[in-house]
């Protein structure tokens, strides 16, 4: 619940017109969802506009609209009149960015509570970590999470909106393409203890390099509010060494990984019938996945769980039944074929895992990977491409190619000694589909890994059988 004078407090907004409620029950962005008495935002974004649903809005209950007064249509000073004529029994209020504003309003929330609030960021592997840390914190704690992947400046207003006086914690995950982004994002919600998985060539069209990549991915640490408690992967070199380094004395430090020393540190891993084996701090874990680069994901919600008091025992049990996010090597056992769907996402890194995945799976028949593009990685793209194809190569016994970028994996497989025959390429899903279905032809013992970048839609490949 929110007061008017506190919206205009938080959003530092210009009251246009004073409608007859003085306080709202909620905050919505979306005019179809609106009930009585909530706060409608016009967020003005790059394929909707909220200033077109006011309207809408208030005809489902809305008493406040927060609008943009720069909203750069000829007619927008005009409709904020007709509104506030309209609907005298509205409360209006103008705001520089509608988007800012909803931040805003979700920071003076978020500051009502006094729970732990963790922020989990990385290049790879912050979903999943973000979803285990919650999912074990859960046998304890009630537990806010971020909802899928709802990482970006509204997305984390909206978790951080949905905080209540129930919520004993918090986890949510910070995502980034641009400088600058993880010091707002931690603006908004004020984290307590912050997360970074690993740093990696992700959204280097924007971040420009692994440089750029640590230190977009590192404000997180340099802008947590106390206990000001870091948990950083102690096998990254450039979280070991820089991040270090640059520490702030206020910062606790705890560390997890596998090859150097660290406070949570997992001993060789095992993959056996389909889950993941190893032992940190003299306890076994086991977990219900077949990449072993998933340990790392463990161990970090291990560390968070830890953090915040909870017992080796508890956090065992609630870990061995932890379910994957969806697409993210999901092994899924078809009439034809079994598939491990790795769609959700893709980068360099990432695939190095899928394909390990893939080599570590014990199968009689064919492995099969149907590889997409992999975007933003700036002037690197070619290169990074030409690597994925050598390593495709060294794993599968067919190889598929969705996207005129990964056209040059197929070229480096073939240059590598890959048999033509068993090379394809395709410009998308569709495409590799019928490839997979009409000249491929999995056989029940074959296994096919399908990888690509979100908008390569390398998920429609499981609308048919494979």
């Amino acid at each position: 619940m929110f007061k008017v004078v506190e919206l205009l407090k938080a959003t530092d907004g210009r009251l246009i017109n004073k409608g007859a409620a003085d306080k709202v029950d909620s905050i919505s962005i979306d005019s179809r969802t609106v009930k009585e008495n909530h706060a409608f935002v016009a967020i003005k974004g790059n394929n909707f506009d909220g200033h077109d649903f006011v309207g809408e809005a208030i005809k489902n209950g809305a008493s406040c609209v927060i609008l943009q007064l720069d909203y750069d249509n000829l007619s927008a000073k005009g409709k904020i009149k007709e509104w506030s004529r309209c609907f005298n029994n509205v409360t209006f209020i103008g705001v520089e960015d509608t988007i800012k504003a909803l931040g805003s309003i979700a920071c003076f929330h978020r500051m009502r509570f006094r729970i732990p609030v963790i922020a989990v960021t990385g290049s790879n592997g912050k979903t999943t970590t973000k979803d285990m840390a919650a999912w074990i914190l859960s046998a304890k704690f009630n537990v806010l999470k971020t909802d899928g992947t709802r990482n970006n400046y509204i997305g984390v207003a909206l978790s951080t909106l949905n905080i209540r006086n129930s919520h004993t914690a918090a986890v949510l995950e910070l995502g980034t393409n641009h400088a600058g982004e993880i010091s707002y994002l931690c603006s908004i919600c004020r984290p307590t203890i912050g997360l970074i998985t690993n740093i990696g060539p992700s959204h280097l069209e924007y971040l420009r390099d692994l440089k750029g990549v640590f230190r977009e991915k590192y404000s997180l640490i340099e802008n947590l509010d106390a206990p000001y408690i870091a948990v950083l992967n102690a096998d990254d070199k450039a979280l070991r060494i820089e991040a270090l380094k640059k520490g702030n004395s206020k910062v606790f430090v705890l560390t997890f990984g596998l090859k150097q020393k660290a406070d949570f540190r997992a001993e060789p891993t095992k993959i056996i019938n389909g889950k993941l084996i190893f032992s940190s701090n003299k306890h076994k874990f086991s977990i219900r996945t077949i990449g072993r680069h998933n340990v790392y994901n463990a161990l970090a919600a291990v560390s968070i769980a830890r953090i915040l008091g909870m017992e080796y025992e508890d956090i065992i049990t609630r870990a061995s039944s932890f379910i994957f996010p969806q697409g993210r090597l999901n092994v899924v056992n078809s009439d034809c074929a079994t598939v491990i769907d790795d769609t959700y996402n893709s980068n360099p890194s990432s695939l190095n895992q899928a394909l390990n995945a893939l080599a570590d799976f014990k199968t009689k028949g064919r492995r099969i990977v149907v590889m997409g593009d992999m975007l933003e990685l700036g002037d690197g793209q070619e290169g990074f491409h030409k690597r994925a194809g050598k390593d495709a190569a060294g794993v599968c016994d067919v190889l598929v190619t969705v996207g005129k970028l990964s056209r040059l994996a197929a070229k480096t497989a073939e240059a590598c000694g890959f048999d033509t025959k068993n090379i394809f390429s395709c410009e998308s899903s569709s495409q590799a589909k019928v490839i997979l279905e009409n000249e491929i032809s999995p056989k029940k013992e074959d296994v096919v890994l399908l990888k690509g970048s979100r908008r390569m839609k390398m998920e429609e490949i499981l609308n048919k059988k494979v």
